[in-house]
């Protein structure tokens, strides 16, 4: 393990680091308008959902490392303290790319990356008509972070308002994270998004306390074969099987035929309910894995 003290670093390789590891983070995609009237549009990844209640979003425009000026956008929120922060999809990529651009001062971006500027309805700054979901929002606060190259200036914008494009909801009327089909910022120039294959689901311990990971036999909790994964998600049940669900579940045939396969060898009967005990966890059945891993010989 290799132990880094961040004073050792300049911030430039400090800065390189941190979005290297720090990640996939998402992209905020925010416009904003001067006293005068100038629109700038950039994206920034230092950026989240910060609360719910009120509705607050937060991103951070940095100093820029290699002469300690300010963003224009953050210039801009001192002036006019709103901005439309929009989510990125894959068919924006590279415009927001190219928006990311250190034009002059005035230049406007939605022009320079041919994206289409929409009157917002509370707030001055315009919204992307091809971002997928726009956040119209009134700046709070801006805190400043430091006032040295790489300093972050947190922007805590308040949400007003949100357009959705309603290609990205399901029959249910949730957004659907493949129609949705974000992207999100890694370290250097590389970018990741979703796919089918990426996607998967754990079920949130809030309704029920979870037996923990400690409460898992040791003959269980020691398996070469099972993964921390795995182990995490043992843990997150309320109980165990009950004796009499295991008994029933120890008289199926298919069980009843490994067993006598693997009777004068235990090590490779207990590994072979440990591989089927880890199909199924992947599969999501926890209840049934459950049962595979309480099996005896």
């Amino acid at each position: 393990m290799k132990t880094i003290n961040p004073k050792d670093l300049s911030t430039a390789e400090l800065q390189n680091l941190l979005q290297g590891a720090i990640c996939p983070r998402p992209i905020a995609f925010a416009s904003t308008i001067n006293a005068a009237g100038d629109v700038n549009l950039s994206p920034f990844s230092f950026f989240n959902l910060f609360s719910a209640n009120p509705p607050i979003l937060v991103f951070s425009p940095s100093r820029k490392v290699r002469d300690n000026t300010t963003k224009h956008t953050l210039d801009n929120i001192l002036e006019v303290p709103e901005v439309v922060i929009h989510v990125v999809g894959y068919d924006l990529v590279e415009q927001m790319s190219l928006a990311s651009t250190e034009y002059p001062k005035g230049v406007n971006e939605f022009v320079k990356a041919g994206l289409t500027a929409l009157p917002s309805h509370l707030v001055a700054p315009p919204r992307v008509k091809e971002s997928p979901v726009a956040f119209e929002c009134k700046v709070q606060q801006v805190i400043p972070l430091g006032d040295q190259g790489g300093a972050g200036n947190l922007v805590i914008g308040e949400i007003l308002q949100i357009h959705l494009n309603e290609n990205i909801l399901d029959s249910s009327g949730a957004i659907a994270p493949l129609k949705l089909d974000p992207v999100a910022r890694l370290g250097g120039n590389w970018y990741t998004k979703i796919n089918e294959d990426s996607l998967f689901q754990i079920p949130k311990p809030l309704t029920t306390i979870g037996i923990g990971v400690d409460q898992i036999p040791e003959e269980i909790r020691s398996s070469p074969v099972l993964s921390a994964n795995n182990l995490g998600r043992l843990g997150n049940v309320k109980q165990l099987p009950s004796p009499e669900e295991i008994a029933l579940f120890s008289a199926r045939e298919d069980l009843e035929d490994s067993r006598r396969r693997f009777r004068l060898d235990e090590e490779s009967w207990i590994e072979h309910l440990h591989r089927w005990a880890k199909e199924e966890l992947e599969a999501g059945n926890v209840d049934l894995a459950w049962k595979i891993l309480l099996q005896k010989i």
